[in-house]
């Protein structure tokens, strides 16, 4: 598995899942059309591109080049890169019918087009083996600072994701992957801290 510098941003489940399974990359969910009225989300893409640039890669129909555009205005172009997939026609598996254009979308390529795609757009690849860190933020840690499994932990964790400009639906799970992303655990452990 390749590990993917910039975080990819996808349309949806389905396209996380799928890519997920080819690269080792912090992957994000537009929601589809809903990017467009979620200011939240939109200040996280900015802030996640700042950190380490974004790859956008959407379907190749209509829609995703809606997003796409989309998102061209709303972060520094300096900071995107854009991976195209071909026009393939079919239909996803889990689908009983095709897209109204007829054209499989990302959850529908196969791991060799998205690499390929992904090279194309000038990817920062790291061949080596990706390198598990030791000092990963936990979900421990965040059940021990009081942000899960406590009383007032939405609460508290709900002021963690608006100070760090995070969209206040973000999981557990999706926090830990942002805060690893862009983070040490001691720098977070010390920004608690620093908080008490």
């Amino acid at each position: 598995m390749l590990s993917v510098k910039e975080a990819i941003i996808v349309e949806g489940r389905y396209d996380k899942n799928t890519l997920s399974q080819a690269v080792d990359a912090l992957i994000i969910e537009t929601g589809g059309f809903a990017l467009f009225n979620d200011k939240e989300k939109q200040t996280f893409i900015r802030k996640i591109a700042q950190k380490r640039g974004i790859i956008v890669l959407t379907d190749s129909d209509a829609a995703g080049f809606v997003i796409r555009n989309f998102l061209r205005g709303c972060v520094d172009p300096s900071l995107v890169k854009h991976a195209y997939i071909p026009d393939i026609l079919g239909k996803e598996r889990r689908k009983s019918a095709p897209s109204k254009e007829g054209k499989l979308g990302v959850e529908g390529m196969k791991r060799e087009v998205l690499i390929d795609a992904l090279l194309r757009a000038g990817a920062t690849i790291d061949e080596e083996p990706v390198q598990i860190r030791t000092e990963k933020i936990s979900k421990l840690d965040l059940y021990r600072l009081g942000y899960t499994g406590g009383p007032n932990s939405r609460e508290k964790r709900t002021e963690l994701l608006k100070k760090l400009e995070l969209p206040e639906r973000l999981t557990t799970d999706g926090l830990l992957d942002i805060l690893n992303a862009t983070m040490e655990r001691e720098e977070f452990l010390k920004m608690e801290i620093q908080e008490l």
